[in-house]
């Protein structure tokens, strides 16, 4: 059984911002896809969205369950963790947790084939971000990485009409390889910090 039409218009919604979403029969329920991306499984009417790295940390902090998979007749666990209640009832905290498995998955798929990691393929970023980073000059995840966060944050700052602490910690997470909300605490915390300073400088030297 897939899930219900309303959590799959929900999840849809969720989604949309990273493309579309396909179907294809997978482990005796449905898989789902975005660019060829296996992010989760439907399954008796549940979600289950694939744990690696970082993103399998939180989702066993988090109490979610694995999916088990009988193979004939053998049970067979695998690396996807079942949406629980009260992820659907939080629309943000859902689509964090999908895209969490969706670029991670993406991440493991291209270390996998050795392809060159575009910028939108960085945890946290995608087009719109990339192509801004374009503009400020930024066009290869290495010149990204060998800038930092804090000196690709102030170069976006003059271009931008609105930048805030989100964005900073996002291309962060982007520099470490993880999704913002498992950004390391005591790297986090050094960002908050200094974001704190700079507002402060900024407006004891506006005119």
């Amino acid at each position: 059984m897939f899930l219900s039409g309303a959590r799959f218009v929900q999840l849809q919604h969720g989604v949309s911002s990273l493309g579309k979403l396909k179907k294809k029969s997978q482990f005796g329920g449905i898989g789902l896809l975005i660019d060829d991306v296996l992010f989760a499984i439907s399954s008796d009417g549940e979600l289950y969205l694939r744990g690696n790295s970082h993103a399998e940390i939180l989702f066993k902090a988090k109490g979610m369950e694995k999916f088990i998979y009988s193979k004939r007749g053998i049970p067979v666990t695998l690396r996807y963790y079942r949406v629980n209640e009260s992820i659907w009832q939080d629309q943000t905290k859902l689509f964090e947790y999908v895209n969490l498995a969706y670029q991670y998955t993406m991440k493991e798929m291209i270390n996998r084939q050795k392809i060159p990691l575009r910028l939108k393929d960085l945890p946290n970023l995608g087009i719109v971000l990339e192509r801004q980073l374009w503009k400020v000059g930024i066009s290869k995840v290495e010149e990204l990485r060998r800038l930092g966060a804090k000196v690709t944050y102030l170069k976006l700052q003059q271009h931008r009409k609105k930048t805030n602490i989100s964005l900073l910690l996002a291309l962060a997470g982007a520099i470490e390889g993880c999704h913002v909300a498992v950004l390391p605490e005591k790297l986090r915390d050094e960002l908050i910090s200094w974001h704190s300073e700079l507002l402060h400088y900024n407006s004891d030297n506006q005119p």
